[in-house]
């Protein structure tokens, strides 16, 4: 299924490839870190190296398990990335000899706490593509303000379904107990790319239905949309991009309790502030559902599998963006900072409005 786009303009061709050279993540901690206490915190540069792989190279160092070691979030492997870690701060003297091509320690201090995932705010990216001319640039340009504006679609990156982008399809019959995984972590992986799969899936659904709407009129897709005539018109008058729907479920931004939208100004309002959010399904067990209008959508990318539910941002909000087309060597270089759980790549796939690989 081709994916929808929030943007308006053509598709942008542009070459990108994920390289250390290219693709560039620094972490954003949760918290600073109190300079005290018994846990080593280290922030640690790796290249061409997934944070599992360098996790497992430095507890091997030490002779320790992996799972003594902390850590906030996973990084791509094929990328120069920046993260912190934690363990027990009787490892110190160990590791100052320690050293590997592709990881570097660049500094230390202590906290009271072990680094556990989600224990961050989210990452700061440079990027760069290339083969860009000054019409594509100028696109680029216009794409970023509008992102920097209204926001943007959070769908799950490519990475989330592995090398060959089909693991939601294993997920699939593992969650429904087609087939068995004994390694837990794997399981839990490949289920989690299914419930990803669907909420990608669901998300597209409703790009398509916000463009309709943006586009026609009411009496035009009322029939194609199954949506009463009273209500395209309503969606039709709201000034965001994303359209919210009776029976929403929405989110206090960038973190907070879930509430259903009840379509108050109040609430529209504090949507266009980035003070709440809508989100999505991640089907399963324990989960809210949308009701309404939303729910009758969402019903259709909802499966009954036995794994933990959940919902995710469904639109965030990149800031601190930044642009620069470099003419001279047709590149194009981004700087800018997405909350935890958000793909860089999923950015560059709307302005080019196509996917990457």
């Amino acid at each position: 299924m081709d994916r929808f786009y929030s943007l308006g303009h053509s598709s942008i061709d542009f070459h990108f490839r994920q390289t250390a050279r290219d693709f560039v993540v620094e972490e954003l901690p949760l918290y600073e870190f109190s300079g005290e206490g018994e846990h080593l915190i280290l922030f640690v540069r790796k290249k061409n190296t997934s944070t599992s792989e360098m996790i497992g190279q430095i507890a091997r160092y030490l002779g320790i398990k992996n799972k003594e070691i902390g850590y906030a979030g996973l990084k791509d492997k094929y990328a120069m990335t920046k993260q912190y870690i934690s363990l027990h701060k009787k490892y110190e003297e160990a590791l100052e000899n320690f050293n590997h091509e592709n990881i570097k320690i660049l500094s230390k201090t202590y906290h009271n706490n072990k680094i556990r995932i989600g224990h961050l705010k989210g990452n700061r990216f440079f990027i760069k593509v290339k083969k860009v001319n000054p019409t594509s640039a100028q696109k680029i340009d216009e794409a970023l303000k509008n992102i920097s504006k209204y926001g943007m679609p959070n769908f799950f990156g490519y990475q989330r379904f592995g090398n060959d982008g089909d693991n939601h399809i294993l997920g699939e019959k593992i969650a429904k107990g087609e087939k068995k995984e004994r390694n837990p972590r794997v399981r839990k992986l490949l289920v989690n790319a299914y419930q990803s799969h669907l909420f990608n899936l669901w998300l597209s659904r409703r790009l398509e239905i916000n463009t309709l709407i943006s586009n026609f009129d009411a009496k035009e897709i009322e029939s194609i949309l199954n949506i009463p005539n009273e209500e395209i018109t309503k969606l039709k008058s709201q000034k965001h991009p994303f359209k919210l729907m009776s029976g929403d479920i929405m989110e206090h931004y960038p973190y907070g309790r879930l509430f259903d939208f009840d379509g108050t100004q109040h609430d529209f309002d504090r949507f266009d502030k980035r003070d709440i959010s809508v989100t999505g399904l991640l089907c399963g067990k324990k989960v809210k559902v949308a009701s309404g209008l939303a729910g009758s959508i969402e019903k259709d990318y909802n499966d009954d599998i036995n794994a933990d539910g959940a919902r995710r941002y469904a639109w965030v909000y990149p800031t601190d963006i930044e642009g620069r087309f470099k003419e001279q060597e047709a590149q194009y270089e981004f700087n800018f900072t997405l909350p935890k759980g958000s793909y860089a790549t999923v950015l560059l796939e709307e302005i080019a409005k196509k996917k990457l690989s």
